[in-house]
């Protein structure tokens, strides 16, 4: 933990400050959750910027410690993720304010000056996010900062956050809903759009996440790409804790196909829940369709998974044939 403390200090400094500042903003939304009780649409006004706290803590640490192992361009990537830093702590601080005001953040569509201007930022500031995320992934696409399986973990894992993000395009204007809602004080407010597919703002849904249990929900593919690089990092730790118990698993080559094989996997998954969001579905409520879907994905991933194993087990088993012989008389005294 120390040795992790130490090189944290020298992660992008902006974004590790804007990891500070979204920390902040967990701890100040979870007591909001505890002692304020106003809710719009059947849920907590602190639980948005609750959520999007957590997940910029998440993202925002690991881009700054992935700009840290840049080789080239380093000028550019610590300008990308200052940009990112900014914009980030602008577009979440849109929505915990919208939060403490008890009114919505996103698809707002009320014409009172502050909405009007924090929208048009908002907006603009998803464009910087995706394009910031867009601009890392390209130049860790084309330079090394770790071993074979690192790299696959890195460039797979952004390339789904930047699929996740493109997600937020479709959320913020082109499926327009304008439904008429209140707020936390029974004020009217018009939603220009919605993360819902099928569903009216407000319905069914699950605990915490709130996600829909009655329609489809474009939050479900955006969270898991942007949550995909994580998934795969946790995997590259978990091969090098088996690979000190495991021989077959040691060689570089293996845990990168390993990599390949669980990118594979959690693409599936997130191609099948984004499938599943836009014909409207919920998620707990799958046909046969989705998981036909999903079955085919995990089906070669599990066929690709069993390959690599047998292959990796056989090249490190030495036959007995390949064993060197020693010469007659060799070894006697």
């Amino acid at each position: 933990m120390r040795t992790v403390l130490q090189e944290a200090k020298s992660w992008h400094r902006p974004l590790m400050l804007m990891v500070l500042a979204m920390t902040g903003l967990v701890v100040a939304s979870g007591i909001g959750l505890l002692v304020d009780h106003r809710e719009i649409l059947n849920e907590s006004v602190w639980l948005k910027p609750f959520k999007f706290g957590i997940s910029f803590v998440l993202y925002g640490a690991t881009l700054a410690w992935l700009l840290s192992k840049l080789r080239k361009a380093k000028r550019l990537g610590w300008w990308t993720g200052t940009a990112f830093a900014v914009t980030g702590v602008v577009d979440v601080g849109f929505i915990a304010i919208q939060a403490a005001r008890g009114t919505f953040s996103h698809f707002n569509s009320n014409t009172d000056t502050f909405n009007q201007v924090g929208q048009q930022v908002f907006m603009s500031g998803v464009l910087g996010l995706f394009g910031a995320s867009l601009v890392v992934a390209i130049m860790l696409l084309f330079q090394k900062v770790g071993d074979a399986p690192m790299n696959r973990a890195i460039r797979v894992g952004l390339g789904l956050a930047v699929a996740g993000m493109a997600i937020a395009f479709y959320l913020v204007g082109s499926h327009s809903t304008n439904e008429q809602v209140t707020d936390a004080y029974g004020h009217p407010v018009t939603l220009g759009g919605s993360h819902g597919i099928g569903v009216e703002p407000g319905g069914p849904s699950m605990p915490l996440t709130h996600w829909s249990t009655v329609g489809g929900d474009l939050r479900i593919p955006h969270f898991a790409g942007l949550h995909a690089i994580h998934f795969l990092l946790i995997t590259l730790l978990v091969l090098h804790f088996l690979a000190a118990r495991v021989a077959w698993i040691r060689p570089e080559r293996v845990r990168a196909r390993l990599v390949g094989v669980a990118a594979f996997a959690y693409a599936g998954v997130m191609a099948t829940v984004t499938v599943q969001a836009f014909r409207g579905q919920a998620l707990i409520h799958p046909d046969g369709q989705t998981l036909g879907m999903l079955g085919g994905f995990l089906a070669v991933s599990a066929v690709a998974l069993a390959g690599v194993i047998t292959a990796a087990r056989r090249q490190s088993v030495v036959p007995a044939h390949a064993a060197p012989r020693q010469p007659v008389g060799a070894g006697r005294a």
